[in-house]
């Protein structure tokens, strides 16, 4: 199961993922983590047998977790196909067809965000 951890400012120098892991004995395999002074944003593949343990911990601890259950989605209206994300998808979703146009194929999607922060338009979105 892959889930996302949110960190908001006020916690994000403390070092509350270590401490649920330690509490909890949970595995997560971190796909990516985007930390700076202001916030922090964990994607990790964790069993699901284990996820209620982790994500009771890190609640309890102010963070917030999301269950990415649904793959990337792009808001069409916003989207202007300048394939920013055609060449950082570790996976190939993206794609430009022979006219020019995008290409999307979201059951490729492994949900790693590293799309989300290449997009100039915030026309992508992971989870929702």
């Amino acid at each position: 199961m892959k889930i996302k951890i949110s960190i908001e400012s006020a916690i994000v120098t403390k070092p509350i993922l270590a401490e649920a892991i330690i509490e909890t004995g949970a595995l997560l395999n971190i796909s990516q983590a985007h930390y700076d002074t202001t916030h922090g944003e964990v994607v990790a593949d964790i069993p699901s047998e284990q996820f209620r343990h982790i994500r009771d911990s890190l609640v309890e601890k102010g963070a917030e977790v999301v269950v990415l259950d649904t793959p990337i989605s792009r808001d069409e209206e916003e989207c202007v196909e300048c394939g920013a994300c055609v060449s950082v998808c570790p996976v190939g979703v993206f794609s430009l067809a022979d006219d020019w146009s995008l290409e999307v194929d979201p059951d490729k999607c492994i949900q790693c965000g590293t799309c989300l922060t290449m997009c100039p338009h915030n026309a992508l979105v992971l989870g929702q």
